[in-house]
């Protein structure tokens, strides 16, 4: 492959770091001796408009393609979740224009670029050396983005924690792709799982899909591996946090499901009830079935609207995982499905959250009592993403689940498929329908505070929270929307 043809197929990538870079630019030169609020303005608008530069690029130009041994891969799925992630950090940049918790803006703004660019090579490779490096520069860029508040020093902690748990997952990840270089003698997903076909049930293929599972566990921050996202989420700036919800979670779902299917194909056994079978899906199903237990219990009792979130994220991560462990091209499609509305409805709600934080101080859920008389329009989006995450149907959250449990039923009918996990998730999604009511219940029932009049909310953040609330609220009425070009982007590729 020459190097013009490897240029047209990294193009967005490409685009998306020269717009950081000018941002960087922008910034230290126009933004100079500006207000931090116009700075975000002037830098933010740069950011959004490279960003939907680059959406433009691979909708209306799309290049696909692969180099020699699967380090880069462009092909209809991968160029949707890409588009996927862009949109996000459009997003993210534009619930941050409001922010004012820190003076380095060029910088901020240019780490999300960084980060996004990362999780979009982590989509578009079948390579571990590459999913590693990709891995790390968006880990990297997420950490600083958490510690980025110099004014509060629960950003510095969160940052540290979600530092060293990270670090000690990359290891983890490292020493069980180790392992599967040394059983297969090749980095490319494909090729191991050829070496590994016929070989039998190995020890050290076990000890590779624990180190695998517990590397990728901590990505998507399931249960026990997530001990760093509450403190994360609630540390981070709120426009950061936000991120790491959304975007991260998106790319770190779609290349493990991408790992287990195509590096361990034959290896998957059976998580069915009373017929387990030695394989990488029994140890799926033991997270996924702690993920939504702990998370949503946990979330009952929170009082901090963000740690909630958190909690909340960790169920869904539990839910996400049925996709990954029912082995056909339709669970793929529903997990892409689940993840880019989970994190349209995840973005949303913190854009509130932002917003309610910087008039009361705080993100409790006693300081969004009343908010509906003092903003009814930001209350009615909040409305939108709690009922989205709780799964009410016409909402996208609801079609999201119902795919998801669908397709793992359909995983291993023989034994009725994973209903065991279904069942569970769907009492948990019922317990979850709790703490999202109180939300609720503090905006549109608890008496706000005594002489708290309307307050203005900023007019990019409302606009960016209606687009995105009805965004939740179309692709729940209409999910072929999407899961038709994702259906016909499947039946392009190989997995």
């Amino acid at each position: 492959m020459s190097y013009l043809e490897l240029f047209r197929l990294a193009a967005p990538e490409t685009i998306i770091v020269l717009v950081a870079l000018a941002v960087l630019a922008v910034d230290l030169v126009a933004g100079r001796g500006l207000d931090v609020c116009y700075r975000f303005i002037i830098s933010g608008m740069v950011a959004v408009v490279g960003c939907a530069l680059a959406i433009a690029w691979m909708l209306v130009m799309p290049s696909y393609g692969e180099t020699a041994g699967g380090i880069f891969v462009v092909d209809p799925l991968t160029q949707y979740v890409k588009v996927a992630l862009v949109a996000l950090t459009i997003f993210t940049v534009l619930i941050s224009m409001d922010s004012d918790f820190t003076v380095h803006v060029g910088e901020y703004l240019a780490l999300i670029l960084f980060a996004t660019v990362g999780m979009m090579f982590l989509v578009s490779t079948e390579d571990l050396l590459m999913i590693f490096v990709s891995l790390e520069l968006t880990s990297l860029s997420l950490y600083i983005l958490t510690a980025f508040n110099k004014r509060n020093a629960k950003s510095a902690e969160a940052a540290l924690k979600y530092f060293l748990f990270g670090g000690m997952a990359a290891a983890f990840t490292l020493f069980g792709m180790s392992l599967l270089y040394g059983l297969s003698g090749s980095t490319n997903l494909r090729e191991i799982a050829a070496a590994l076909a016929g070989k039998g049930f190995d020890p050290l293929l076990a000890v590779a899909i624990v180190m695998t599972v517990i590397g990728f566990g901590f990505k998507v921050a399931a249960v026990p591996f997530h001990l760093w996202a509450p403190d994360a989420y609630e540390g981070a700036p709120t426009p950061s946090a936000a991120f790491i919800a959304s975007g991260s979670k998106v790319a770190s779902f779609f290349i493990f499901a991408k790992v287990m299917l195509l590096g361990f194909a034959g290896a998957e056994g059976s998580g069915a009830w009373h017929h387990f079978i030695t394989g990488w899906t029994p140890v799926i199903a033991v997270v996924a079935a702690l993920s939504m237990v702990v998370g949503n219990l946990t979330a009952i009792v929170q009082t901090s609207v963000k740690r909630l979130l958190a909690y909340s994220a960790i169920a869904h991560a539990g839910y996400m995982l049925l996709a990954v462990m029912s082995h056909e091209k339709q669970a793929i499609a529903s997990l892409i499905y689940y993840a880019v509305t989970y994190g349209l409805t995840t973005v949303g709600a913190f854009g509130v959250v932002a917003i309610v934080e910087s008039r009361a101080g705080d993100d409790k859920l006693s300081s969004f009592a009343g908010l509906s008389r003092r903003s009814p329009v930001i209350s009615f989006c909040m409305l939108i993403f709690m009922l989205s995450l709780a799964g009410i149907p016409p909402l996208a959250g609801f079609f999201g689940k119902f795919y998801v449990f669908a397709a793992a039923l359909k995983s291993d009918p023989a034994n009725l498929g994973l209903l065991w996990l279904v069942v569970l998730a769907i009492a948990m999604s019922a317990v979850s329908l709790y703490y999202y009511l109180q939300v609720l219940k503090q905006i549109y029932v608890a008496d706000g505070p005594a002489g708290g009049g309307e307050f203005k909310t900023p007019i990019v953040s409302q606009v960016a929270l209606c687009i995105l609330a009805a965004l939740v609220f179309l692709l729940g009425c209409a999910p072929a929307l999407m899961l038709n070009c994702l259906e016909r982007a499947l039946a392009a590729v190989s997995l």
